[in-house]
């Protein structure tokens, strides 16, 4: 027994700092966007970049568990996160923290599906599993709301650099328990290796469709440089669809994507994801650039919504299953989404109105993504078969993080060519990302009587 708990706190530790790595960055963005004199756009680039190789490699992340086996791949993705980490907080320049971060998107997507599939096969009864699955969730939910807290506090005493150091003798003992603990993989050598290829492209697809985006203000100047990129994508995505149609065992089977549900549940978890990283972002550079908090006062403002988060995921998710189907949660979500982005802009048209932004905190951070993630994912699952709805559930996720990067690359687009060049935020990006939530609300009310349970 002992030994199982030991496994279960190593897997949760992985998750609490995949989660942690997230949050923590959005209170910082303003300290390293002031060492390395960059605008609002450009710095985005630290959190895009992850997010997006996160989405882009969780789907192969979990294949990769099966066929080299959970410990290896665990034990290698959580060495890659110890590393980066240290290589991020070295960073003398935008562009190495910006490579050390996509590789450390890489190992998050190692790190994430071999912890999930480590603690699945360590607690093999129903019930132990459910509950050690459940503790494995709260620790996601309990990073999440200590890296908004924390993320501030570390940047404002010990500087920025000090985000990413603090992994590393957390993830250095996980390793150590990690190797001594957990049982040495069983592997069928005859499995053959998944289609590291397709991750590949998907990567690539994605994080060339954001420099896209991101640079088409100028596009006058680099056109030759961003038609090539589309010529890329183009290609990229012909080659994708074609080998996840002919190759046995693809990376996404798109046979899945055929019930309303799970299109609906995808989709919107796109919108869910730009709209989250985008309103996080915004947020940290609302408190800190037109209130003047310190990174470390604005960390202390968010702490108590983030424990409102892990009370509502742990209390009120669970009854609104109980008394309501999976369409009406996820309208309540996105409903509350909308209007916390609402609520922000009504505040700084107000005079940055404290009881609007807090208000408009409890709904995004405090309630309605706790709300949203959960009531999304199972409506995309629920038309799919038992045997593969833990592939269509990293599906959903691979979702969820890829529209967070091209979130973030769409409202950059946005700022550049709708605001002038200032430090302060005004309500037109808020704005922008508030169509980010809207269609989702919409959409889930248009296919509300096609899903009618």
């Amino acid at each position: 027994m002992r030994r199982k708990q030991i496994i279960l706190l190593v897997a949760s530790t992985a998750i609490f700092f995949e989660a942690l790595d997230i949050a923590i960055l959005n209170l910082a963005i303003p300290l390293m966007q002031q060492q390395f004199h960059l605008d609002a756009e450009t710095i985005q680039w630290v959190q895009t970049v992850y997010v997006l190789f996160y989405g882009g490699f969780l789907v192969i992340g979990g294949k990769l568990c099966d066929t080299i086996g959970r410990k290896t791949i665990f034990l290698a993705g959580a060495s890659l996160f110890l590393f980066t980490s240290l290589g991020a907080g070295f960073s003398n320049t935008f562009i190495q923290l910006t490579a050390f971060r996509a590789l450390q998107g890489l190992a998050a997507a190692m790190v994430m599906p071999s912890a999930l599939s480590i603690i699945t096969n360590t607690f093999t009864e129903p019930a132990e599993r459910n509950r050690s699955i459940s503790i494995f969730s709260s620790f996601a939910a309990i990073g999440s709301g200590c890296g908004l807290a924390l993320g501030g506090i570390v940047a404002t005493y010990l500087g920025w650099q000090w985000i990413f150091f603090i992994n590393v003798p957390v993830i250095t003992a996980a390793l150590i328990l990690a190797y001594r603990y957990i049982d040495k993989d069983v592997v069928n050598k005859q499995q053959p290796l998944p289609d590291i290829v397709s991750s590949i492209l998907l990567t690539l697809m994605i994080v060339l469709l954001s420099y896209v985006v991101h640079h088409l203000p100028g596009f006058s100047k680099n056109y030759r440089l961003l038609l090539s990129f589309v010529i890329l994508i183009i290609a990229a995505g012909f080659i994708f669809k074609r080998r996840e149609r002919t190759l046995q065992q693809p990376l996404i089977d798109l046979t899945l994507f055929r019930s309303t549900g799970t299109i609906t549940g995808n989709s919107i978890t796109v919108l869910l994801g730009a709209f989250f990283l985008s309103y996080l972002f915004l947020l940290s550079l609302v408190l800190q650039h037109n209130m003047h908090l310190s990174a470390a006062n604005a960390g202390l403002l968010l702490f108590p919504f983030s424990l409102l988060s892990f009370f509502v995921s742990r209390y009120a998710v669970p009854a609104l299953f109980k008394k309501m189907t999976v369409l009406q949660t996820g309208i309540m979500g996105m409903g509350l989404m909308l209007s916390g982005a609402l609520l922000l802009m009504a505040s700084i048209i107000f005079n940055h109105n404290l009881p609007l932004i807090l208000l408009s905190i409890a709904c995004v951070t405090g309630s309605g993504m706790s709300v949203c993630y959960p009531s999304l994912t199972a409506l995309a699952i629920r038309d799919i078969p038992l045997t593969q709805q833990g592939v269509a559930a990293g599906i959903c996720t691979t979702s969820y993080f890829i529209g967070a990067g091209l979130g973030l690359s769409l409202l950059s687009l946005g700022m550049q060519l709708l605001t002038a060049a200032t430090d302060t935020v005004n309500h037109i990006p808020v704005l922008l990302i508030s169509f980010f939530a809207l269609p989702g609300l919409v959409w889930l009310l248009l296919v509300r009587k096609r899903i009618s349970h």
